[in-house]
């Protein structure tokens, strides 16, 4: 073990979803979970013990008031109901009601909804469609725990997207079954002919959305498909999830990461869902 992995064998402060960069030369993806301004390299200590151990404490990671309870993934409940990244646009895309004027924050979604989103298929415990951001390729596969991606289309607006994913959706779902995902059985799918057969079938819905934003607001692309590996010596054949709600003090051999998910010989968590939460965590 290196000095430096020792000196940060502890941190405590408050999580926020994990870091994951992609794998260089053939490597897996990098894991870096980080807790307040601690970090903590995770892909070194596989086959190693971990433990969290929840304070009781959860900060809005918008304001940093604290909370009895997190809403949307770290929010109190006061930024809950007035920021926009907490509207249910943001879940469901094509209600954006920014042109009705009633965006809860205008600037914000200028900002983050009127730029170029990708519409992608990705098999991570199976074929599904999804929407992101330009600048969140690969991060958001990445977090979803996908093995396969294949970006479809660029589209000018999220809303857009949003129209996009929908119509695909008549013919391939837009989840993830996690314990599935965990598993890591998923099998490889040829999505580029998934891809043809899926723009066959929607072509009539395809070009009704290019007629009312325009031909060149929805456009094709020819991108390869994206393989994505993680760091995982043994996938669980049963699934049981720690719940720090239920169990303030979990831990275990760290035996992978995939998607937010820590996969220990106990069980796995998602830490994505503990935004927020002020935990210690020791390795």
């Amino acid at each position: 073990m290196t000095d430096a992995i020792a000196a940060a064998a502890e941190v405590t402060g408050c999580l926020t979803k994990m870091a994951i960069a992609p794998g260089q030369g053939g490597e897996p993806a990098r894991y870096t979970l980080r807790a307040g301004e601690a970090r903590l390299e995770l892909n070194e200590r596989l086959g190693r013990p971990l433990s969290l151990a929840w304070s009781g404490a959860i900060a809005c990671t918008h304001c940093g008031r604290a909370t009895k309870k997190s809403f949307a993934q770290g929010h109190c409940y006061p930024c809950f109901k007035k920021l926009a990244q907490c509207d249910t646009c943001i879940m469901k895309p094509e209600t954006c009601h920014f042109f009705a004027g009633t965006c809860r924050e205008p600037e914000w979604g200028e900002r983050h909804c009127f730029q170029p989103h990708i519409v992608y298929l990705a098999n991570a415990s199976g074929l599904k469609v999804g929407i992101t951001r330009g600048t969140q390729v690969p991060t958001r596969w990445l977090d979803q725990g996908a093995v396969q991606a294949l970006p479809m289309f660029e589209v000018d607006t999220r809303q857009q997207s949003g129209f996009v994913e929908t119509l695909f959706k008549e013919e391939v779902s837009d989840r993830t079954n996690w314990r599935a995902m965990l598993k890591g059985d998923t099998a490889e799918l040829d999505l580029p002919a998934e891809r043809d057969r899926l723009l066959a079938r929607l072509e009539g819905g395809l070009a009704n959305l290019r007629e009312r934003f325009g031909e060149d607001a929805i456009r094709l692309l020819d991108a390869p498909p994206v393989a994505l590996d993680y760091p995982v010596l043994e996938y669980p054949t049963k699934v049981v999830s720690h719940n720090l709600d239920k169990t303030p003090e979990i831990g275990g051999t760290l035996l992978g990461l995939k998607g937010q998910y820590l996969i220990l010989d106990t069980g796995v968590i998602n830490l994505r869902k503990y935004t927020g939460y002020e935990v210690r965590v020791a390795a």
